[in-house]
Formats: structure tokens, sequence, C-alpha cells
């Protein structure tokens, strides 16, 4: 699954800034709480509100808490009920820190990187309150403050939408061929392209190195173990 050493090279050299997404390449963050009844619940709690049938099949189904979340977000954009169900899965987020499982070699990544003059940012749909309690407990926010871009109350700009990363960009001050994005999901793939940032796949198994590819990644790796020595060598 791993890339050509030669092609990782040239992809993590270049790189200026990092941009993370964050559930994934830095942690499993519900490891020890499952995703899928985390949507569960959340569709529990619009069926009992009567708004069951304003979700489609493939909603109803979906085990990605942030689908159902911009799928109710498009229908009823900036409402009391939007809001309500945004803090919910803030609140599920906040409690999965807990028992969120470091993805390896992630904080030496993260600490080599910074330590060698990388700018880092984190451009993810989930919450910045719950990235920040995850950051705090591994020593790692310092690495990454304050440039922290999660979900905003404008749900239409979650990723694939370049939104999150154009804002990491902004900031920093950096141009998007200047920086890498490392995400694990085609949708932060898609936000790379549409921003214009080359972009690392991270993936835990062929079948998500598969998804991966087909949105699109030419590199993808296995394991931060690689990019580690990667950053590790360049010093």
């Amino acid at each position: 699954m791993s890339a050509p050493i030669e092609h990782l090279r040239q992809r993590v050299g270049g790189a200026r800034v990092v941009l993370w997404d964050f559930d994934g390449p830095i942690c499993g963050l519900f490891a020890g709480l499952s995703a899928e009844l985390i949507a569960r619940d959340m569709i529990d709690w619009l069926e009992a509100r009567g708004l069951r049938g304003f979700l489609r099949e493939e909603e109803l189904r979906s085990t990605d808490p942030h689908f159902v979340l911009r799928a109710v977000g498009s229908r009823y954009p900036h409402s009391d009920l939007v809001a309500e169900l945004e803090e919910r899965l803030t609140l599920e987020e906040l409690r999965a820190t807990d028992s969120a499982m470091p993805t390896a070699y992630a904080d030496p990544l993260i600490r080599t990187w910074h330590a060698v003059g990388a700018r880092l940012a984190i451009a993810t749909n989930n919450a910045p309150r719950a990235v920040r309690r995850y950051l705090d407990g591994r020593g790692l926010t310092n690495c990454f403050a304050p440039h922290i871009y999660g979900r905003t109350a404008q749900l239409h700009l979650l990723k694939p939408d370049p939104h999150s990363l154009q804002r990491a960009l902004r900031a920093i001050g950096s141009a998007p061929e200047d920086a890498l994005m490392i995400g694990d999901m085609p949708s932060d793939c898609h936000a790379a392209q549409e921003a214009g940032v080359p972009f690392l796949g991270y993936a835990r198994n062929a079948e998500s190195g598969g998804w991966l590819r087909e949105a699109g990644a030419d590199v993808v790796v296995g394991s931060l173990e690689s990019v580690l020595k990667v950053v590790r060598r360049g010093r």
C-alpha cells in the first residue's frame, strides 16, 4: 500500500506547511465509541421530532455522523434544529477524546515536523473544541495553535468543500503549492484538489487505500512511519 519512497520524498520534501485532517491521520477519535451508533442516535433523535421522513434512504443508512449532520443542514440551514444537532455531535466528539487512540507515529511526526520549522494546521470536519481537548491531552497544542480550523455553523462548508484548507492557508500566509494535506478520506482528497494543495493519503487498510486512489490520490501510505523517516532524513 505504501507509496514508492521517491514519490513520498518528493511530496513531503516540498511542504513548508502541513495541513492535517484530525480523525484518522492524528487519532482514531471514535476508537472507544462507535461512529455508527452516534449516527444512529442522531437519526433516532430526528425521528422523535417527526423529521425522519426528510432524510433519504442513503442518509438513513449512513454510519457517518457528519454525513447525517450535513444532510440536515442542507435542508434546515441556520435553524435551531441544526444548531442543536450539531451541539449533540460536538458533545459526542468531546466525550470520544477520552478514549481516542493515537495514530501510530503521528505524535513523533507532528513534533519532528514542528521542530524542523514546518507550519502545521488542522483542517477538519470535527469540532475545534474536540480537537483542542485531544491535542491538550497529548501535549501537541503548541505544534498547531492557533491554526485549528474545524466545523462551523456553515455546514455546507464541510469537506469536500476546501473552506477549512483555504482558511488555514490564508492565516498562515502560504501558497497552496507550498503546502501538503494529509487525510484519510476521499473528501479530504477532493478538498485538497479544489484548493490546489498537494495531497498525501493515509490509509489504515487496503479498502480505504482503494477509496483514496479512486478519489485521485496518487501518493498513499499505510503507515506514518515512512513519512517520519523522510522528515528525519531531511534534517
